[in-house]
């Protein structure tokens, strides 16, 4: 499918920001829609179902915490959220509710119109079911790649897309440490490493899911996965 027919729909109440995210993708090819509050965005990706969503948090009627759950509980939908403080409890929140990325004002224009592509090139490839064995067992972890499931000591723990897609990334190359810059390209198609802090707050999700001794961070460069098959 080619960028002109993809739908992006921006959600954000600061008409400046808006109209130039709005502007920018548009540039890109995209076709834009525009909402300013939370019924307005629930109203619209419903009416409209977007390709992909840059989503501020902070928005009037109900935050875009409030929009992320009610849509990807309809429908999945790639979200980059867009928030003005660079808290970590609300990004892990964000990205809890399912959002697959994130970026604190102010942002370069270029790096989210980079971002969108990248989460839609994402969405095309996490379709089909990935290569390797339909189940990877490390001791008492349990991936199902065909069902995208995970358990842990028989727990089934709810994975967002990224956050699986990151582990499955982690548990092909078991006991390995993979550099974040590496994951970016890897796991979220970007070719720069501005978003190392985008790989830190999903592994940080995978811990608070699956235990805190589940991935080794090497500081300084990157994680690994520590389980032993």
């Amino acid at each position: 499918m080619e960028a002109a027919q993809r739908r992006v729909l921006v959600v954000e109440d600061e008409r400046t920001i808006a109209d130039a995210v709005a502007a920018r993708l548009r540039a890109e090819g995209f076709a834009v829609q525009v909402a300013a509050d939370g019924p307005a965005a629930v109203a619209a990706a419903r009416s409209n179902p977007p390709d992909a969503m840059v989503l501020d948090v902070m928005l009037p009627g109900f935050d875009g915490l409030e929009v992320c759950r009610r849509i990807q509980a309809e429908r999945p939908v790639p979200i980059l959220m867009l928030t003005a403080r660079d808290d970590e409890t609300d990004l892990l929140v964000g990205l809890a509710v399912g959002a697959d990325d994130y970026m604190v004002k102010p942002f370069s224009m270029r790096e989210l119109a980079a971002r969108v592509h990248a989460l839609l090139r994402r969405a095309a490839k996490s379709t089909p079911v990935p290569a390797g064995p339909p189940t990877l067992r490390f001791g008492d972890l349990e991936i199902n790649q065909a069902e995208r499931r995970v358990l842990r000591a028989g727990v089934e723990a709810h994975l967002t897309p990224t956050e699986f897609d990151l582990l499955v990334h982690l548990a092909a190359h078991p006991r390995t440490v993979l550099p974040r810059e590496r994951l970016l390209a890897d796991v979220w198609g970007w070719a720069d490493a501005s978003g190392t802090r985008t790989v830190d707050s999903h592994i940080k999700g995978l811990r608070r899911k699956l235990g805190s001794d589940l991935i080794r961070t090497v500081h300084g460069v990157g994680y690994a996965l520590e389980v032993e098959k």
